[in-house]
């Protein structure tokens, strides 16, 4: 596979030392005791740091040029408008009005530690419960606009990111033109969904609320990780929480919606974007493993993406996800 400099900074961590990480973390104000543990993270680092007489943090470094400091701090803002509202989230600590902070060329937040496990999405009473949680996100989300962070569209999700892979030369020569022609096909399905979708409310989402940004306790859920907080449909925040066969997913969306009905309406028009937006974040996230590539964190971690094989499984993917956007939505039983 042809290994294009995707980056001007391919190793944008390489100078971030532990002994830098406690130096960033005592710069904000806290007594550091040495301990440190690496979280499992990929766009950013992120750290468990000890403190003397206090509790663990956790220190978020944010990589260069993903997003301005305007957008950081605005994620920064609807964390905190969440948490004032009880939802549960875990907000950034503030320490002199602000959140955001720099130590040399890095730039970090902390927030306070919070612990618990995978969600259980096969329970009827939970994915209930999250969609409660996630209405009452929505509500907040609704009450006032983005001003900085993007709005999730067509073209963001799914036309840039595969044009750049067929450019920058990611897919193997002899798929590119299976993977140019199903892609092609796949966004004239995206697109498809959409229109029968009409203009659906956009507000303010988590983004990225599959279940790993769910943490469970037995006081039930709550939300972690906002870095792809966006514009978009509520069903962006839903459709995460699904998975297995057609009639499956509609058991499970059907659980999540009793609850989040109990504290927002629902457009049923959003149900023809669920597939269009499964497709989108399948293109989305191969052109990001791309685009990461020469992070030494990425090969380590998803080295299947270097082989021919995962292509081929792209194709056969959005092969599927195109006779699933043709199908129609999810038929729901009142």
């Amino acid at each position: 596979m042809t290994r294009p400099d995707t980056a001007p900074d391919p190793r944008p961590y390489a100078d971030l030392t532990p002994d830098r990480v406690l130096d960033a973390v005592e710069s904000i104000g806290f007594s550091v005791d040495g301990r440190l543990l690496a979280l499992n993270s990929y766009e950013n680092r992120v750290y468990q740091v000890g403190l003397h007489e206090a509790a663990p943090v956790i220190a978020k470094f944010y990589r260069a040029g993903r997003w301005t400091d305007a957008q950081i701090q605005e994620e920064h803002a609807f964390a905190q408008a969440l948490a004032d509202a009880e939802i549960p989230v875990v907000p950034p600590i503030a320490r002199q009005g602000r959140t955001l902070f720099r130590h040399q060329d890095l730039r970090l937040s902390l927030s306070h530690r919070r612990g618990g496990r995978d969600p259980a999405l096969d329970d009827p009473a939970v994915l209930r419960r999250l969609g409660r949680l996630l209405a009452r996100l929505h509500n907040v989300g609704a009450a006032a606009p983005f001003r900085h962070r993007p709005t999730l569209t067509i073209h963001s999700f799914g036309e840039a990111p595969g044009a750049y892979l067929l450019d920058a030369g990611w897919v193997p020569p002899e798929l590119e033109p299976a993977y140019r022609s199903v892609l092609q096909q796949a966004l004239g399905e995206v697109h498809a969904c959409f229109e029968r979708a009409g203009a659906v409310t956009q507000l303010r989402l988590h983004g990225d609320c599959h279940r790993g940004n769910i943490l469970w306790t037995d006081a039930g859920g709550h939300f972690v990780d906002l870095d792809d907080a966006r514009t978009g449909p509520a069903i962006q925040d839903l459709w995460m929480l699904l998975a297995g066969e057609r009639a499956e997913m509609a058991g499970q969306l059907g659980a999540v919606l009793a609850g989040y009905r109990e504290f927002r309406d629902f457009d049923p028009r959003e149900l023809h974007l669920l597939e269009a937006l499964r497709t989108l974040r399948q293109i989305h996230f191969a052109a990001w493993l791309a685009r990461r590539w020469e992070d030494p964190a990425f090969p380590e971690a998803f080295p299947w993406f270097a082989e021919p094989r995962f292509w081929q499984d792209q194709v056969l993917s959005l092969r599927e996800q195109i006779a699933a956007m043709q199908e129609g939505p999810l038929a729901l039983l009142d």
